[in-house]
């Protein structure tokens, strides 16, 4: 049996352990956070290291893609220098084409072409946010607003890449709980008037479900929800604020949908990549009506 460990700069509070059947091969699979934690993060990875199949780091990427150009995260890349024998990988080659495959199939089924679609970070899924566009989407990127607070929305994948250029070799530099909920952050729901405004405008709200649960409104209703890393409890709270439907681009294991870099690490273990995965195993993103 293989085993996977995701380890993450997440709550402590929502580690998962499920044993699943995946592509032919039986796993074990864990998520571990150190809640926020930077060097209990290093030290659980050297202690890993070599000792399971792979190894999936969350709450931070390695790298952040606009195009043909790629961003290395500091502290994700310290991460990364820990291990030296054990594959580590941190989703974002699932999130340039699975996350893209599940756009373009349920757009088969649902209105895509100009719904207005709130991405709350494109940069963490250019994939996502580049099959959003190509079905016609009206597109809102909103890095700027839900990572660094300020009112100033992006809409087109130009304008996306000229502001990647312009502000990513700085930010890049900066310790990831500056940008991104880690730790008992991950725990809290901040509603705020700015982000509220644009959580109402969308039909459909997509990307990385820390940051789009921290600045959850108390309602929102009638609003799809395109994400992953979901428990059960995160499915109450957003029909108890009135959610219409949840898709998740991954897989449920054992009650959750688990990250990106999970199921990478899975593939990796197993021998597999990404086209590998989208070609052989049956599987369709999981559609939750809620209300």
């Amino acid at each position: 049996m293989k085993r996977v460990v995701s380890v993450s700069l997440g709550s402590s509070r929502r580690d998962h352990r499920a044993e699943v059947n995946f592509l032919g091969e039986s796993f074990v699979v864990e998520r571990r956070g150190v809640d926020g934690r930077f060097k209990n993060a290093q030290a659980l990875l050297r202690e890993l290291d070599g000792q399971v199949d792979a190894i999936g780091l969350g709450g931070v990427d390695i790298t952040l893609r606009c195009r043909d150009k790629r961003y290395v995260l500091r502290d994700g890349q310290r991460l990364l220098d820990c291990v030296a024998r054990t594959p580590v990988v941190d989703g974002s080659g699932l999130k340039d084409t699975l996350e893209a495959a599940v756009v373009h199939e349920l757009a088969q089924s649902y209105p895509l072409k100009d719904a207005r679609v709130l991405v709350v970070s494109a940069l963490d899924r250019f994939g996502l946010a580049e099959a959003l566009v190509q079905e016609g989407a009206q597109c809102t990127f909103g890095d700027k607003i839900f990572t660094l607070d300020l009112d100033q929305p992006i809409h087109d994948l130009d304008e996306l890449e000229v502001q990647a250029e312009k502000l990513l070799p700085e930010l890049c530099k900066l310790p990831i709980s500056m940008l991104y909920p880690v730790g008992p952050s991950q725990t809290n729901i901040e509603p705020r008037e700015l982000t509220s405004r644009y959580l109402h405008e969308a039909d459909w709200i997509a990307g990385d479900f820390h940051l789009i649960r921290r600045r959850l409104p108390a309602r929102l209703p009638g609003k799809t929800i395109l994400t992953n890393t979901i428990t059960s409890d995160d499915i109450e709270e957003l029909r108890s604020r009135g959610v219409a439907t949840l898709i998740t681009t991954t897989p449920e294991f054992g009650g959750r949908s688990f990250g990106t870099n999970v199921l990478e690490a899975m593939l990796v273990a197993a021998g597999k990549d990404s086209d590998e995965l989208l070609r052989d195993l049956p599987w369709r993103p999981r559609i939750l009506s809620l209300q």
